[in-house]
């Protein structure tokens, strides 16, 4: 066998299986071989089965090759299901080495764009891209031609960004000029420019969290209730989530220990039962209800 031959066949497969595609030009600088070799090794690999896609004069390596999904079926992930994991890594504001290894690993395995563009125009396609690589390199970006609805203006805005929303609908990000973290939709950016700036307020960066019962906001409270078999069993039906944050009691209950946004939605919650729910710890809470109880009694 011709190693020196097969190390070179090996270094192609391995470049063209990255979900990047590359010119022939491209290939030949990456691997310093010559367009021969290129179209010759091309030739061999198709001839053993695997699925070589051109797009225009770029190549890759489909991963729909017989050979990859021997071997590769159960180890890694569809598209589809990459998308869904980068949804989850961009709405979810986590950047403890862990995550960042995560995100680091999808986006060296998907490109950005085909993360990016999932049934939606190219512009927008390419501002998520572009704000997906500056939230996975902790860059500042420069919105260009933001539409403010409240103000009706337009204008560009240097910001940080570090968290989707609402599938990659809106983005969180944090502006220096008015000291503010703010919310911008994607859709009213004509353009997003990636800086040469790295963050200098990711201790300033307050995500936007969203509770078991649909609320949102900046910070968070604990609460604690110990709930009957009806207020499990509806609480489990309205809010799926809620199953595995509960734990069994003594004599049948079920005790849900949460965070929540605001005290509306799970106020809203234990009025509706509250002959089968009991509010346990969490003063300002109990308060809550109360004052709630109190403004619903008629005046004498």
């Amino acid at each position: 066998m011709d190693l020196e031959k097969f190390g070179r066949q090996l270094k192609l497969m391995i470049l063209l299986t990255q979900n990047h595609s590359y010119t022939i030009d491209d290939i030949s600088q990456r691997l310093n071989m010559n367009r021969r070799s290129i179209y010759r090794y091309l030739d061999t690999l198709r001839s053993l089965g695997f699925v070589i896609k051109k797009e225009r004069t770029r190549y890759r390596i489909d991963h729909t090759s017989p050979f990859f999904k021997e071997i590769t079926e159960n180890i890694t992930f569809t598209e589809d299901e990459a998308l869904t994991i980068n949804t989850v890594l961009n709405s979810v504001y986590d950047n403890s080495p862990q995550v960042r290894h995560l995100r680091d690993k999808l986006a060296s395995l998907y490109d950005s764009k085909v993360l990016a563009n999932h049934g939606i125009d190219s512009r927008v396609a390419a501002n998520i891209s572009n704000l997906f690589t500056a939230i996975r390199e902790g860059r500042s970006v420069l919105l260009k031609g933001y539409q403010s609805p409240s103000s009706g203006s337009v204008s560009n805005r240097m910001v940080e960004p570090f968290q989707f929303m609402r599938n990659n609908a809106e983005v969180r990000c944090y502006e220096p000029a008015s000291g503010m973290n703010k919310t911008f939709k994607v859709m009213r950016t004509k353009e997003v420019v990636v800086l040469d700036l790295l963050w200098e307020h990711k201790d300033e960066h307050r995500a936007f969290k969203t509770d078991l019962f649909h609320f949102s906001g900046e910070e968070t409270k604990p609460v604690k209730l110990a709930l009957g078999p009806l207020a499990t069993s509806l609480l489990i039906e309205e809010f799926p989530g809620a199953e595995q944050q509960l734990k069994q009691m003594r004599g049948g209950k079920q005790l849900l220990e949460t965070e929540v946004c605001n005290f509306k939605g799970v106020g809203r919650f234990v009025m509706g039962l509250y002959d089968d729910i009991e509010v346990l710890g969490c003063k300002e809470f109990q308060e809550y209800i109360n004052e709630r109880i109190r403004s619903m009694q008629p005046i004498a």
